[in-house]
């Protein structure tokens, strides 16, 4: 049975959706808090998305294995309030059973969030069985049809930051053809970078928009525009750079004639960097 109920109005799911088919490609930075999702309202942004690496790790809890699910539900219900669109990463659905995952989707939407991301990458560094994800994205959409559902493949992500071999484009092209026949709204394939193979799952998913992580020094907007990418998320990047500049400042005001730390050129931390602050927390001793 699907839920409409205490939702915000259809014309709002319409829009969000009308942005990744507009003349250029829908640029979504990632909040971490409120006051991060609010900064890029006042700036004029019309969509925001969460980061489950900052929403983690700005609670001392480790990414991408359900830890946050409390606190990812307490900021999307807050930031639902402002005037952006709004959608959620929650990672592998925060839910072993597809109706737990429906669940939450369904939660969201109450709330007024008009999208999720659901990833196929485990804690234990594996891809979720296809037809398990596409039970997930088949229950979100018989729950929650308006609901804007991102689907994410990790068959890259996970071996750039495991340090493994990247797989062959037909290894995730195989996925998102069966995601996109669950339902999926959109597909996210992060860490793919080859412009090559950016350009052919542009061109073979069709109206089906792709989003791409970006990736500085790799990536420029426009040129990810000519390849017909429809969304470009910030992902961690904004979190992680806003890390970086407070600690850099902080450090300049207490040593305002020391050289720039080495650390400082190489611009900001890395995702494994930013998640080990979660392991700091965990092994800090109190005393």
């Amino acid at each position: 049975m699907s839920d409409t109920s205490d939702g915000p109005a259809p014309d709002r799911h319409t829009a969000f959706r009308r942005l990744h088919h507009g003349d250029r490609p829908l640029l979504l930075p990632n909040a971490w808090d409120h006051a991060s999702a609010a900064a890029l309202v006042r700036r004029g942004f019309p969509a925001i998305g969460t980061t489950s690496l900052g929403v983690a790790a700005a609670a001392g809890l480790p990414d991408a294995t359900g830890a946050a699910r409390d606190g990812t539900l307490a900021l999307a219900r807050g930031i639902a309030r402002l005037p952006a669109l709004v959608t959620v990463d929650i990672e592998g659905g925060f839910g072993d059973r597809p109706e737990e995952v429906a669940a939450v989707a369904a939660e969201l939407d109450r709330a007024g969030v008009v999208g999720v991301n659901i990833e196929d990458g485990r804690p234990d560094g594996t891809l979720a069985p296809s037809a398990r994800q596409c039970a997930m994205i088949e229950a979100v959409k018989e729950r929650v049809p308006r609901l804007f559902v991102n689907a994410r493949t990790d068959t890259h992500w996970l071996a750039a930051i495991g340090g493994g071999t990247l797989p062959s484009l037909a290894t995730t092209a195989e996925r998102i053809e069966a995601y996109v026949g669950a339902g999926a709204d959109g597909i996210f394939v992060p860490a793919l970078t080859d412009e090559q193979n950016i350009g052919a799952l542009a061109d073979d998913l069709g109206e089906t928009p792709l989003n791409i992580l970006f990736t500085p020094g790799r990536h420029t907007y426009e040129r990810l525009a000519e390849l017909g990418v429809r969304r470009i998320s910030c992902g961690s990047l904004l979190f992680r750079a806003a890390l970086d500049h407070a600690v850099e400042l902080a450090w300049s005001i207490a040593r305002p004639d020391a050289p720039a730390h080495a650390d400082q050129a190489a611009g900001p931390p890395g995702y494994a960097e930013a998640q080990s602050l979660a392991d700091d927390f965990a092994t800090a001793d109190p005393t």
